[in-house]
Parts: structure tokens; sequence; C-alpha cells
């Protein structure tokens, strides 16, 4: 059996704007020609989708957000760019997320099964994964990739560009202009990197074994003074690498370039 949408009258559906089997579009909602709505998705009240955007299944957006404007930049031109939204999601009161640019990705992506809260601004072309958080009024600037598992703190700014590990946590009204590790603990204006996410990575179930040898490549990495930091980060890639977890943060070093890496403050 076929379930039907559930449009409320006084909400506006353009024509050539998709929507899947069970989808509730509440009152003045207003969603765009180009739009493409997965099977159950849920649009309490005042939502605006717009541009070329596609909602994952079973997605919650909640009154007054925003999803598939313009991105804020300069040089945008109205060209037709995306946003790419996973399923699952909880998008809460006034959040923003932005079409990508022609001259970056060209479109914005956000993972699965996120919550999203009141406020929190995802920036073009941005890559978000899957299972982050970003608590209210969190905001990421363009090109921002926020690995998964990620928690971003309230008010807390992602420089743009910005790299945020997977399962790292940043903590609330953190001004954040380098790359946080995977697993990293950040907190401060402008933030430094205050350890790992011991707690985060428990809740995750991560072994003691696991945790271990975080903490030794972290202690290796950013505490010890000997050698310098490419020295370091060889020793590590000897006597560490083996382990998938500490891979990851390696391979988040190495494909940083030039980027600032977050340190501990001194």
């Amino acid at each position: 059996m076929t379930v039907s949408t559930d449009i409320h009258p006084t909400a506006i559906v353009e024509r050539g704007a998709e929507l899947g089997p069970g989808v509730t579009v509440g009152p003045y909602c207003i969603i765009g020609a180009k739009a493409n709505i997965g099977e159950n998705v849920r649009l309490n009240s005042h939502v605006v989708i717009a541009g070329r955007t596609e909602i994952g299944a079973r997605t919650v957006i909640h009154s007054f957000a925003s999803l598939g404007g313009p991105p804020q930049h300069t040089g945008y031109r109205g060209e037709d760019t995306r946003l790419v939204v996973g399923a699952d999601n909880i998008i809460r009161e006034y959040a923003t997320m932005s079409l990508g640019t022609p001259g970056g990705r060209g479109e914005t992506r956000v993972g699965a099964r996120g919550m999203f809260m009141t406020a929190c601004h995802v920036g073009h072309d941005c890559v978000v994964g899957d299972n982050v958080v970003l608590a209210n009024a969190a905001s990421l600037g363009g090109h921002v990739e926020v690995g998964e598992g990620a928690i971003l703190g309230a008010l807390c700014g992602i420089h743009q560009h910005g790299r945020i590990g997977a399962f790292a946590m940043v903590g609330g009204v953190a001004a954040v202009a380098a790359d946080i590790i995977p697993y990293g603990l950040a907190f401060g204006n402008h933030a430094h990197l205050a350890g790992l996410n011991v707690i985060g990575m428990k809740r995750r179930g991560l072994a003691r074994d696991t945790i271990r040898d975080l903490r030794a490549a972290f202690k290796l990495l950013f505490e010890s003074r000997d050698g310098t930091f490419r020295e370091r980060v060889a020793q590590v890639e000897r006597e560490l690498g083996g382990r998938a977890e500490v891979r990851r943060v390696l391979d988040f070093i190495a494909a940083g370039g030039d980027r600032p890496l977050m340190a501990p403050a001194r």
C-alpha cells in the first residue's frame, strides 16, 4: 500500500518538487521546485527548503529551519549547486544549511543520524559525517570537514576550511582556527587541544587497550619535547601505527598538508 503525503493547506509546494511517500509538511512551510524530500520526512511548520536540496528519509525538521539557501559567499551568482542531507537527522529550530559553491565542491553534504540544534549553521561546501552533533548556535564556516561522531558545543565557531577529526569534541564558545585531531578534546578562545575525548571514546565502546594506545600517541605527539614534530609522528608510526584508531590520527595529520594543527596550550 502506498503511503500518501500529508500537506497542510497553508504550505506551499512548488511545481517540480519531489516528495516521497509518508512525507508530512506542516503549516506555512515552503518547498522549492528543485527539492527532493525522502520518505517519511516531517517538516513541522514554517520550514523553508530551497534550491537543489535533497533530504534523506525520516529526517525531522523543526520550525523556522532554512535549508538550501544561497551560500553566504560574495562570488555566488545563482549557480545550480546542491545541498544533500542524509537520513534520520533531527534539525531543530532556526538551523541553517547552505548550498555549495561552483568554486568549491559544488555541494554541501551532511551525513545521517545527526542532531543539529537550535540556530546552528552549516556553511557552503561543508562535509559533515554521520552521527555528528552541533549544539545551539554552533557554526561551520565554508568548506569545513567534520568527521563522524564529532560533537561541537554551543556557540563554537569553526574557521573556514577547518577540519574536525572523527569523534572529537569541541567545547562551548570555542573559536577554532586550527585542525583538531580525531578523538581530540578542544576548549577555549582561541581553542586549544586539551587532551583526548576519553569519555566519548568510552561511551562508544573503545577498548581499554585502544584508549591506552591513543593516549600514548597523544603524549608522544604533543607532550614530548624530543625531536621535531615530524620526527615524533614517525615515532608514533613505528611504535603505534598498527592500531587502527592511531592510524586514523596519523592519516588525519598527513592529509592536512600545510594547514595549522591544533596543539595544547603552552
